[in-house]
C-alpha cells in the first residue's frame, strides 16, 4: 500500500506481534521543496535515516509488517508530536511553547538539518504547516495507531521495532567493547517504552549477529516511542539505531561496497527477532 504518507508492506500472513517502522527513511523531495531549500543533495539528505527502509524490506518474507515514510524528514519529522511547531520557521506560532528540540531547530517541521544547515530562509505561514501536517503526518501516524491496535488485539501483545540510523560521530566518543564504538544503539527510554526482558532479547540477538550494542545513549527514542510503549499494557516500543558508516558512505549519501554484507547480517537478525513476537 502507497499514499503520499508512508509505504505500508505487509506479509501474505502475519505470524508476529513485531511491527516495523522506518519514520526517517522518506526520500520524495518534491520539485517545488526543493526550490525553495537553500540547500541542494546530498546536504539536504543529511538527516534521512538513507537506506533503512531497504534494509528492513526483508520482513514480509518473516511475517512482518513494515511501515516506511514517503516524505523526508526534512519536511515532516514523523518521530515528533504535532504540537512541536517552532516560531523561528513558521508565522504565528506561540513562543511559550517550546522545548530543547525545538530551540534547535528539529521540530515537527525542521528549520535545520544535520550539523545546523538552515532548510530554507524565511518562514511559512500556519496553512502550509497544516497542510503538511495533514498530508504526511496524520496519515502516517493513523495507519501507525491502526496496525498496531490490530496486531495487539490478534496477539495480545504487540512490539514496535523503530528502525532509524546514526551518524558515526554521534557515537565516537562510545566504546562498547575490545576499544570498538557502537553498531547499534537500541532505545527504550530507559525501559518506559519496552519491557526489559524485550530489550535484552533484542540486543542479544544483534550480538549474536556480530554487532556491538549499547542502550540508550545518545539516542533512546522520542515521540513514537513515547506513544506508542506501553509496557504495563503489553504495548512494548523499541528503537534501533544502526551506525550508517557499516553500510554507506555518509558525505555523499550512497551505498558504500560493504552495504550488501550488511543487509544479509541484518536478515539474519531480524529472522531472529521475529521470533520473539511469535
Amino acid at each position: 500500500m502507497v499514499n503520499e504518507s508512508y509505504i505500508f508492506n505487509t506479509p501474505t500472513h502475519q505470524t508476529t506481534c513485531i511491527v516495523f517502522s522506518s519514520p526517517h527513511s522518506g526520500r520524495n523531495y518534491s520539485e517545488s521543496f526543493l526550490n525553495n531549500s537553500l540547500l541542494e543533495s546530498p546536504q539536504i539528505r543529511t538527516s534521512e535515516d538513507a537506506f533503512v527502509d531497504d534494509l528492513f524490506s526483508c520482513v514480509t518474507n518473516f511475517g512482518a509488517s513494515l511501515l516506511a515514510a514517503v516524505a523526508p524528514r526534512a519536511y515532516v519529522d514523523l518521530n515528533r508530536h504535532s504540537d512541536e511547531l517552532d516560531s523561528a520557521v513558521i508565522s504565528g506560532i506561540n513562543r511559550g511553547l517550546t522545548n530543547a528540540r525545538i530551540l534547535s531547530g528539529l521540530g515537527v517541521i525542521p528549520r535545520v538539518v544535520a550539523r545546523g544547515s538552515v532548510i530554507q530562509s524565511g518562514k511559512m505561514s500556519m496553512e502550509q504547516a497544516q497542510e503538511r501536517l495533514d498530508t504526511v503526518y496524520y496519515p502516517y501516524h493513523q495507519k501507525l495507531k491502526k496496525v498496531l491496535n490490530q496486531t495487539h488485539l490478534t496477539f495480545g501483545k504487540s512490539i514496535l521495532i523503530d528502525c532509524h540510523s546514526m551518524p558515526r560521530r554521534a557515537t565516537s566518543h562510545i566504546v562498547v567493547g575490545e576499544g570498538r564504538g557502537p553498531d547499534v544503539i537500541l532505545g527504550d527510554r530507559f525501559g518506559a517504552s519496552c519491557s526489559k526482558t524485550i530489550t535484552n532479547q533484542v540486543e542479544n540477538v544483534f550480538i549474536n549477529q556480530g554487532f556491538t550494542v549499547s542502550r540508550n545513549i545518545p539516542f533512546s527514542g522520542a515521540y513514537i516511542l513515547q506513544n506508542y510503549g506501553c509496557p504495563s499494557l503489553n504495548q512494548h516500543a523499541i528503537q534501533i539505531e544502526i551506525n550508517r558508516s557499516l553500510y554507506m558512505i555518509e558525505e555523499t549519501v550512497e551505498k558504500s561496497e560493504n552495504y550488501h554484507c550488511i543487509r544479509n547480517r541484518l536478515q539474519k537478525v531480524i529472522e531472529e527477532l521475529v521470533l520473539i513476537g511469535e
